[in-house]
């Protein structure tokens, strides 16, 4: 492991706003995360998949009464989330490293207000369809963890991946599309997002890649 890694993971293990193991309040958070990590009842918005935490950051800043959490496993991404906030001073933010398959060990039902899936692994792979994350299983996941009335976004440059998302909530009866485009930019939604970007989505938009874009909620 390479020093700079050492020493972001160590910063890690110091900064308040990163929930890990190793930390009292990593077994104690479930349920707990408007009194234990945020100490404030403000929604809770969570970003899967958040790398670097740009996205998560950059919502924290336009909305200050409401609580954003960044989810991702490598420690290394983020440190940069983390660190970025705090030398801003912004409270409104926390990231948990943990795989996203455990996220409903680190929530209670209904607990989260709004759920981002921002440019995932689109795992390809017929045989990898499991570890999509808008897989049947992992919606019915989310079905559990998010509010009824709480909107889920997902945000993709993968033709395929949307395609098969798209094509899978439609076909759910306990899901209501509330809208959906093959090219966000271009779009009736695009300005709802502040000109937020994550760093893939920046790196896609400069190779001309179409952003698709879909949100949608379960029925009451």
């Amino acid at each position: 492991m390479s020093r700079k890694k050492l020493v972001r993971f160590k910063e890690n293990e110091l900064n308040p706003n990163v929930v890990q193991a190793g930390k009292a309040i990593f077994e104690e958070i479930k349920g707990n995360w408007n009194e234990k990590q945020f100490k404030n009842p403000n929604p809770l918005v969570v970003e899967l998949a958040c790398g670097r935490g740009e996205f998560t950051v950059g919502l924290a800043r336009v909305f200050p009464n409401q609580n954003f959490i960044g989810v991702d496993i490598k420690g290394s991404r983020i440190w940069k989330g983390s660190s970025t906030a705090t030398a801003e001073g912004i409270e409104n933010v926390a990231f948990l490293r943990t795989q996203i398959q455990q996220l409903d060990q680190f929530f209670s039902e209904e607990e989260i207000s709004e759920l981002w899936i921002t440019f995932p692994d689109p795992f390809p792979r017929d045989g990898d369809e499991k570890r999509r994350l808008t897989s049947p299983k992992f919606l019915d996941m989310y079905k559990s963890l998010v509010k009824r009335d709480g909107i889920i976004h997902f945000k993709t440059d993968n033709t395929g991946l949307f395609d098969y998302s798209l094509e899978l909530v439609q076909s759910r009866e306990d899901i209501e599309i509330l809208g959906f485009t093959h090219d966000f930019y271009q779009s009736e939604w695009k300005d709802d997002h502040f000109g937020i970007q994550t760093r893939y989505e920046k790196m896609f938009s400069e190779k001309g890649e179409k952003i698709k874009y879909l949100k949608f909620h379960f029925r009451n």
